[in-house]
């Protein structure tokens, strides 16, 4: 504990760049040790007046504080000299000197891991393939690691969840502050069945300039990269670049040329990228260093036809089934054998939204439920994850089964 606290004196000074600290370890070997210095040996090492006077101020509250508030929010604090860090991340540049995690404690270096990012704005196409992708590499024994932003983010991590498998969501921000706020339900669902990391301590601010340190984490945990989709200046662009530098495979999803959203990865295709139309092309690059964790795609069953009907429709819902009505050939399910499944809130939107003939925006649904419309996505996410409704473009849903009265 005494050593973790100069690792956090030293990550929080403000204004301290991490090349900065690489230096400093470098001359003293220790965090310890850089606390223990004065300003005369800081300055024989070249650096600038306010990180000197960071550097001179050797409070411990802000690091006994962190180490409380983690201790609160059920936060673990990995340093790079601690076993658990990935050595996979260890070998990059820049690598974080201090992670923050919350949920389990999965090996990455023992997992076929793979990284997928996209555009925030994204097309429902990209939504559906990033989704699709993802729920096929984790049915398959393959770990998904992604952010946590709007669009192919969550749609990658969405697919992830579905196929019931471990997801890593590595954040821009502290752990403790849900970015976007919609997405609350999915940071509790990877908290409880994955991995959330970050570089930043609790309380810090989602602030733009962390967003492109965060892509090299993200590169830096996985063997390969998936690009979706992303604008010709893009988050996944730099994500992608930073999987060249660090040696990592990237996998482009090929785009229509007329699409500004396709420009990104059908650049990265003329450079060299390899090209994406299914997930086995990521499973046949890294089955035969994992064939332990990857199900070998040969091993599935059906023919091409009944395989891409399967991949069309989806993952079943995991919710028993009632008996199914032959009119709406929907499913009938009583809320009140699942109701420690489901919150009062998950239930009351979906007897809303079962109550309606047709889909509808989620403007009227939050109407018909009396819910505010954070309240109402956080729902919609989980029920979309249980394969109770589906999500149709521009924020439309609909139902999938029957509520049994």
């Amino acid at each position: 504990m005494a050593a973790l606290k100069y690792w956090l004196w030293l990550t929080t000074r403000p204004g301290l760049s991490v090349s900065a600290i690489r230096r400093l370890l470098e001359r003293f070997g220790a965090p310890e040790e850089i606390y223990a210095a004065g300003a005369n040996e800081y300055s024989a090492l070249g650096l600038h007046l306010a990180e000197i006077a960071a550097l001179k101020n050797k409070s411990m509250r802000g690091p006994e504080q962190i180490i409380k508030e983690c201790e609160r929010l059920g936060i673990f604090i990995a340093t790079c000299q601690d076993a658990w860090y990935p050595m996979r991340l260890l070998n990059i540049y820049n690598s974080p000197f201090v992670l923050y995690g919350r949920g389990k404690r999965i090996l990455i270096d023992e997992e076929a891991a793979v990284g997928i990012v996209g555009a925030r704005e994204c097309s429902p196409y990209g939504r559906k393939v990033a989704g699709s992708i993802s729920y096929r590499l984790a049915q398959n024994g393959m770990l998904v690691i992604s952010g946590l932003a709007r669009g192919i983010d969550t749609a990658a991590v969405l697919g992830a969840l579905k196929a019931n498998a471990p997801v890593v969501g590595v954040l821009g921000c502290g752990l403790d502050v849900v970015y976007p706020k919609e997405n609350k339900a999915v940071y509790e669902m990877v908290a409880e069945n994955g991995l959330l990391l970050s570089e930043y301590p609790p309380g810090t601010r989602p602030l733009s300039r962390h967003f492109p340190l965060r892509n090299r984490i993200i590169s830096g945990l996985s063997l390969g990269v998936v690009v979706v989709e992303g604008r010709e200046r893009s988050g996944a662009l730099i994500t992608a670049r930073h999987a060249l530098e660090q040696g990592r495979d990237v996998f482009a999803v090929p785009g229509n040329i007329d699409s500004p959203l396709s420009a990104a990865p059908n650049r990265l295709l003329r450079e060299g990228a390899i090209p994406l139309v299914s997930w086995e092309n990521v499973a046949q690059e890294y089955i035969n260093l994992y064939s332990h964790r990857i199900r070998p795609p040969a091993a599935q069953s059906g023919g091409k036809e009944e395989k891409s009907a399967r991949e069309a429709a989806g993952p079943e819902p995991r919710m028993k089934k009632k008996e199914v009505d032959k009119s709406s050939a929907k499913a009938y399910i009583d809320l009140q054998e699942h109701s420690e499944e489901l919150t009062k809130e998950q239930q009351d939107v979906l007897r809303a939204l079962s109550d309606q003939a047709q889909a509808v925006h989620v403007d009227e649904l939050m109407e018909a439920a009396g819910l505010p419309v954070g309240r109402i996505l956080s729902a919609l996410t989980v029920l979309e994850i249980k394969g109770l409704i589906k999500q149709h473009p521009g924020k439309i849903f609909e139902s999938c089964v029957l509520i049994k009265t």
